[in-house]
């Protein structure tokens, strides 16, 4: 991530999908922190989400 508008396209892609409560994520870290229901989804599906907008995702506990 770059810039302003990666951050908004990366917390669009999360926050879109059904059972992410909230996505906070950091230019400057380029991270993000994502609080959502395990139970409707999961970590490779939001990793999905964000390589659908063209940024790698590399999840983590």
């Amino acid at each position: 991530m770059a810039c302003d508008a990666c951050v908004r396209a990366v917390t669009s892609a999360l926050e879109g999908l059904d059972g992410v409560q909230s996505a906070w994520v950091s230019l400057h870290d380029k991270q993000a922190t994502v609080t959502y229901d395990p139970a409707k989804v999961k970590t490779p599906q939001m990793a999905e989400a964000v390589a659908e907008e063209g940024y790698e995702a590399s999840p983590r506990a």
